[in-house]
């Protein structure tokens, strides 16, 4: 009976080492870090054989490339498996093991993982000779940079398109307004003039498109005078339209930035109530996500220390072994 319960105290521990190795890796697990090393050759290699492949002279090296090929499906296909296998700790919080595969297998890098070698092994669904699939696997590199790990700039962006939502829908429906009411008078102006341009209000809606983002591909341009006037204004009122999302984004940027600078430096002041939690390889929230911690009203998470790095808490963010919390306590006694 010992030895039964042994046996799976070690193979709980074993799946759990597998998991943190398939997982983005911490600067201090080498062999989690050589994992993701792998990874990201892997996709590289694959992005390297579908540009090669479209050259004159692949045709010479076509049984090295299918080698290739097959060497770098097996590794996504067992990388796959092992994922599909310690789903159960990516969704701790989902104590049914197959509800927690079947989450991992519906979810958007689920869908890109099988995508990534799938098309390979029914090549009479995909008979595209699977090389639009391969961009798939180019897709996967991005859980390479730590997107929810680190407080980073793709963090920040999250962040700030959901602080700054209101005001970008703003913007972007005066865009529009300002479109379609280009793209009619435009039509107007030029449509006696260029009836095969401008057959309808919708040419001049993508004309409109390309002047007031300032792209200007120049298959669609006016030729009168009244026409070429009116696009002189919409293209300089183009470049206000841009500037506001721009100036709003960037303004939430240097909030986001100077947010988690407070917050950061307010945990030094000893005058104000923190807690700081270290987190263990058996503690209670050691591989859970933030929002699943189920903290009390009183007690909210601040910021995470991760290193030298400096986290902010987001509700999907996986606490890790090693990590500081920082809890601000309101309305807590000493």
């Amino acid at each position: 009976m010992e030895v039964c319960i042994g046996d799976k105290v070690m193979s709980k521990s074993r799946k759990k080492r597998i998991f943190d190795i398939i997982q983005i890796g911490n600067d201090e697990d080498r062999v989690s870090r050589g994992f993701d090393i792998l990874i990201m050759a892997v996709i590289l290699i694959n992005l390297f054989l579908a540009v090669f492949e479209t050259f004159e002279n692949a045709a010479r090296y076509q049984d090295i490339l299918n080698i290739a090929e097959l060497v770098t499906v097996i590794i996504f296909t067992v990388e796959y498996i092992l994922r599909v296998w310690t789903s159960d700790y990516l969704y701790s919080d989902d104590e049914n093991r197959w509800r927690a595969v079947l989450r991992y297998v519906l979810s958007f890098s689920g869908i890109v993982d099988l995508l990534s070698f799938l098309p390979y092994y029914l090549p009479v669904f995909f008979p595209a000779g699977i090389v639009a699939f391969r961009m798939f696997r180019v897709i996967r590199i991005l859980r390479l940079f730590r997107i929810n790990a680190y407080y980073d700039a793709f963090n920040v962006i999250t962040n700030v398109l959901k602080n700054k939502k209101d005001q970008l829908l703003s913007s972007i429906f005066i865009i529009l307004v300002l479109m379609a009411a280009a793209s009619l008078c435009m039509y107007s102006l030029e449509h006696e003039a260029q009836p095969e341009v401008f057959r309808n209000a919708f040419s001049g809606f993508w004309w409109a498109v390309s002047t007031l983002l300032t792209v200007g591909y120049g298959d669609i341009y006016p030729i009168t005078m009244l026409g070429r006037l009116f696009g002189i204004c919409i293209t300089m009122l183009g470049v206000g339209m841009v500037a506001i999302p721009t100036g709003i984004l960037s303004a939430g940027f240097v909030e986001q930035y100077a947010q988690l600078k407070e917050i950061d430096e307010d945990t030094k002041d000893k005058d104000k109530q923190y807690v700081l939690l270290e987190m263990k390889e058996d503690s209670l929230w050691t591989g859970m996500k933030i929002r699943n911690m189920m903290l009390p009203a009183e007690l909210k998470p601040v910021i995470i220390r991760r290193g030298e790095r400096t986290i902010e808490p987001s509700q999907n963010l996986i606490i890790r072994a090693g990590d500081i919390l920082v809890l601000a306590a309101e309305g807590c006694e000493e």
